[in-house]
């Protein structure tokens, strides 16, 4: 199974062929922020789904108390590349609240069950993200 740096490289070698069904048929996109420290590009393998055109993304971090990195990269600079299969495209990232974020969740998780476990695990309430083109 493929994770971290191993997982963007396959995946962009292959246009999504290697990588984007991920552990038994999880869609996986990679997303790419700059670093909110470094400015330098940062990639990542994440879990998503499409809902309305956009993809919508989870900052799980498994449940940790704090925010994964890339989460607050894109709190520092919203602005985005995103790939899923071959298609590549600039996404301006946005946390939903309220109402939205309540009608995401369950679409997430049935995609990835344990994002309910992982809200279990923690205080602070797991970001649902969208992707929306630019």
């Amino acid at each position: 199974m493929l994770f971290g740096d191993e997982h963007v490289r396959r995946y962009e070698e292959t246009d999504g062929k290697e990588g984007h069904d991920w552990n038994g048929g999880v869609p996986t996109l990679v997303l790419t922020t700059k670093g909110r420290k470094t400015g330098q590009e940062r990639k990542f393998a994440l879990i998503y789904q499409e809902v309305d055109g956009n993809p919508v993304i989870v900052a799980s971090k498994g449940g940790a108390p704090n925010h994964p990195g890339w989460y607050l990269n894109l709190l520092a600079d919203p602005e985005a590349k995103v790939q899923i299969w071959g298609d590549k495209f600039t996404a301006r990232a946005r946390t939903t609240e309220g109402e939205e974020r309540a009608k995401l969740w369950p679409i997430m998780a049935k995609v990835w069950p344990d994002y309910d476990n992982y809200q279990t695990k923690t205080d602070r309430e797991i970001p649902v993200v969208v992707l929306e083109r630019v």
